[in-house]
């Protein structure tokens, strides 16, 4: 995953259970994050579409979601890499449902 063309914001926190993840609550800039135990880190494609999401707890990933996407902008695949660094991939179909 290249994330050098991509936009990177701070977040407080995220909201709901759907994947991808929706990042809530943006600080507005790397400034405040020095003060903060946990935080977000979203890197956004040009469309603003989410590709990889960190949960950092004091300096440390704690989550990690990374997504890719179908062509219609659904959501494809969701890799999951939790605090012992298991991974869970989560594939779906171009509608948007989960595939087995």
């Amino acid at each position: 995953m290249e994330l050098e063309n991509c936009a990177c914001r701070y977040f407080i926190s995220y909201s709901g259970v759907k994947l991808p993840l929706k990042l809530v609550n943006e600080l507005p800039d790397a400034s405040h994050l020095e003060n903060r135990n946990t935080y977000f880190r979203g890197f956004f494609d040009g469309d603003e579409r989410l590709l990889l999401l960190e949960k950092l707890v004091y300096g440390d990933v704690e989550l990690r979601h990374q997504y890719s996407y179908h062509g219609n902008g659904t959501l494809s695949q969701a890799e999951i890499t939790d605090v012992d660094g298991e991974i869970t991939v989560l594939n779906f179909d171009e509608a948007g449902q989960a595939l087995d």
